[in-house]
């Protein structure tokens, strides 16, 4: 018995068993490694323990990574597949770059390892509606696809795990190929997104999806009804003690500020 109950100590105690990573490419027109430092900052605020790895094409000292994996940069999101051989965590929940974390977020892993591989669906306004415009996502309907979001994505080590980020590597690979088996797809450029969806509904959306899991708040204009490209200009914005609030409404979870130039100042917050 004694043994026994160590055992599930160690099962509850994870260190280095679980983990966040944060793909982080830089270009010419986006520091995506400053996105990931701010997301690192927020994911830390709200959980100091978190063990937190960077995948990225530069050698980088910051003590807010755990760990920095240093791969070839293939371009854009094409690196998207490279996360799951280079992940230093037997489960992993990556994270899109360009995001804060606005309330707590460790109890969603309970649900997580109902999966061996989870990727978020939908997602909701500032004002915490599900969003039901399809503005930036007519590809997905014209195509049946499911309306996956690669922001969030859970996997633990598993053949399914595995197949699925192969599976990802080729189509990106390919992507002309892919093109062309869609319907309206032949100038639809490669996205993270797509491709996820285009993988999960030939592997079986049950597998990878519930409509009951987290949601990012997305701040692209038409689904929070703006007019303004930049919300920030547009909304009053606030955070204080880790609290964000937008227009007076109160943020809890994942908030994809969508304009990278914002990372700096949202950072700044939680120095």
């Amino acid at each position: 018995m004694l043994w026994a109950n160590a055992i599930w100590r160690s099962y509850l105690n994870y260190t280095d068993d679980r983990g966040y990573i944060i793909p982080a490419f830089n270009t010419q027109q986006v520091n995506y490694v400053e996105c990931a430092r701010t997301l690192a900052k927020s994911l830390r605020y709200q959980h100091p323990h978190v063990k937190i790895c960077l995948l990225t094409s530069e050698n980088i000292d910051d003590p807010l990574f755990d760990y920095v994996q240093v791969v070839e940069d293939l371009g854009g999101y094409k690196n998207d597949w490279q996360v799951y051989a280079n992940s230093p965590f037997h489960e992993t929940v990556k994270l899109e770059a360009d995001m804060i974390l606005t309330g707590p977020f460790e109890h969603w892993w309970t649900m997580f390892r109902h999966y061996d591989v989870y990727v978020s669906t939908g997602c909701k306004n500032f004002q915490d509606e599900d969003s039901h415009s399809k503005r930036y996502r007519k590809i997905f309907d014209t195509n049946q696809l499911p309306d996956v979001y690669n922001a969030i994505t859970y996997w633990r080590v598993s053949s399914l795990a595995q197949k699925f980020f192969t599976t990802i590597k080729n189509l990106m690979n390919n992507w002309s190929s892919v093109q062309n088996s869609l319907v309206y797809g032949k100038c639809e450029p490669l996205n993270t997104d797509l491709a996820y969806a285009i993988a999960i509904a030939f592997m079986g959306e049950e597998l990878f999806t519930s409509p009951d899991g987290p949601k990012i708040t997305h701040m692209k204009p038409a689904i929070n009804g703006l007019t303004a490209e930049d919300w920030s200009k547009q909304l009053v914005w606030e955070i204080i003690s880790g609290q964000v609030r937008l227009n007076g409404f109160s943020q809890n979870g994942f908030l994809h500020y969508h304009k990278k130039e914002l990372a700096r100042d949202l950072g700044q917050y939680y120095d």
